[in-house]
C-alpha cells in the first residue's frame, strides 16, 4: 500500500495498493514497521520539485510520495550479509514496503544504490543497523522517528552559525518558533554563551513557545517591528514571505545573514527575490553540511558530536511533547492533512504505521 499525493494540488491524496515486485540480485524488501509524521513532512512535499524530494521515491506521473523517517525490518534479501529479519532505521516512502539495492553492506548498515537514487544527496540514502545505532533506544523509538531528522537539521544550523560566529551578530532570530526545527535549534543556542534567541510566532502559539523555556524573547509576527535594532541573524523556518520581508524590512543593515530552512506556511512562500534590505536569503541545505563535517570529523566523530547533543535534548523533549499513534490509511490522511493546514497542536506529533 502506497500514499500518494497529487503533486500539483497537495490536499489531493490517496492510495494504491500493488504487490511487490520480484527481487532481483542485491536487492532486498523492507517493510515499513512504523514512521513520524510532522511538519517537516510538509516542507518535503513544497520543496519536492525544486529539491528533489519526490525523486526518491518515484510514483505514477503527477503523483509523489512524501518521505517520511522511520524504522523498517528486511522482510526478504538477495543481498549476501543483509539477513531478514534486520531492523534499520532511516528514510522511508509512506507504503507498506518497499525494495531497495541494498549496497556496501557492514555492521552498520547498508546504503540504497538504486538507480534513481545515484544522483541524489547520500546523506538520506543510508539505513543504520538498529543494533549499530549510537543513537538507537528501544525505549524511545517515537521520538527518534519524530525529532531525530528535525534535531539533526537543527545540529547542523547550530554548527554552522557557531563556524561563521553567528556573522558578527549577537541575536538568532527564529521564525515559526513552536515548530519542533526551531525549537530545538534554539534549545541548541541556547546553551551557547552570549547568544540571544527571539522567536517569532503566531499569537495563538506565542505562550506555547514561551513555556519551552529555550528562547529568551518570543514575539509575534505583527510585532516585528517593536524588535530592537540589534545586528542579528534570521532562521526561517515558516518560509512565509510577508514574515521575511518584515523581518528584512525591520533589521536592514543590522541583519548579518538570512537562511531559509524549512516551508511551514507552504502556501505563502513564493519566491526567494534578489531585491530585499539586508543579505539576500540562502537555502540552508543540511546535506552539504553532512558532506562537510563527515570530511572534518569522520563519520563516527560526526555520529558522536550528534548523540551527545541528542541526549539532553531528549531529556529536555520529555517535559512537553505528547505522541500520538495512529494505524492504517484513514490514520494517515487524516494527520497529513492537518499538517498541511497548520490543524496541529505543536506539543504533539504523530507517529504512523500501514498495513502489511
Amino acid at each position: 500500500m502506497d500514499f500518494l499525493v497529487a503533486k500539483d494540488d497537495l490536499h489531493r491524496c490517496r492510495f494504491v495498493d500493488s504487490e511487490p515486485p520480484e527481487l532481483e540480485p542485491g536487492q532486498a524488501l523492507l517493510q515499513v514497521a512504523s514512521f513520524g509524521l510532522t511538519s517537516n513532512n510538509i516542507t518535503y512535499a513544497m520543496f519536492g520539485e525544486a529539491m528533489s524530494y519526490w525523486s526518491f521515491f518515484p510514483a505514477e506521473d503527477g503523483w509523489g510520495r512524501v518521505p517520511v523517517w522511520g524504522f523498517a525490518e528486511v522482510a526478504a534479501s538477495r543481498q549476501d550479509g543483509l539477513q531478514a529479519g534486520t531492523r534499520v532505521y532511516g528514510y522511508l516512502p509512506p507504503s507498506s514496503e518497499f525494495v531497495v539495492n541494498a549496497a556496501r553492506v557492514d555492521g552498520r548498515g547498508f546504503v540504497d544504490a538504486s538507480p534513481h537514487r545515484a544522483k541524489l544527496p547520500p546523506a538520506y540514502n543510508s539505513y543504520a543497523r538498529t543494533d549499530a545505532d549510537p543513537i538507537y533506544d528501544d525505549a524511545h523509538e517515537d521520538e527518534q522517528m519524530l525529532l531525530r531528522p528535525l534535531f539533526f537539521t537543527s545540529y547542523l544550523i547550530d554548527d554552522f552559525l557557531d563556524e561563521s560566529e553567528l556573522f558578527g551578530a549577537g541575536t538568532v532570530v527564529l521564525s515559526s518558533a513552536s515548530s519542533k526545527t526551531a525549537s530545538a535549534l534554539a534549545f541548541l543556542l541556547s546553551r551557547r554563551e552570549g547568544v540571544e534567541v527571539v522567536g517569532l510566532t503566531s499569537a495563538r502559539s506565542r505562550d506555547f513557545a514561551g513555556r519551552l523555556g529555550v528562547y529568551d524573547h518570543v514575539v509575534a509576527y505583527e510585532d516585528i517591528s517593536e524588535l530592537p535594532l540589534e545586528r542579528a541573524v534570521y532562521v526561517d523556518m515558516a518560509g512565509d514571505a510577508a514574515v521575511r520581508d518584515a523581518v528584512h524590512g525591520h533589521y536592514r543593515r543590522e541583519l548579518a545573514h538570512s537562511a531559509v530552512v524549512g516551508a511551514t506556511h507552504h502556501d505563502q512562500m513564493g519566491e526567494l527575490p534578489a531585491a530585499l534590505p539586508g543579505p539576500r536569503p540562502m537555502f540552508f541545505f543540511a546535506p552539504d553540511r553532512v558532506t562537510k563535517r563527515s570530511e572534518d570529523w569522520g563519520r563516527e566523530g560526526l555520529e558522536q558530536r550528534l548523540t551527545d547533543a541528542w541526549r539532553p535534548y531528549l531529556e529536555w523533549t520529555g517535559t512537553w511533547l505528547e505522541v500520538l499513534h495512529g494505524q492504517g490509511p484513514e490514520a494517515l490522511e487524516g494527520a497529513y492533512l492537518d499538517l498541511l493546514d497548520g490543524r496541529i497542536d505543536p506539543a504533539r506529533a504523530h507517529v504512523l504505521s500501514l498495513p502489511r
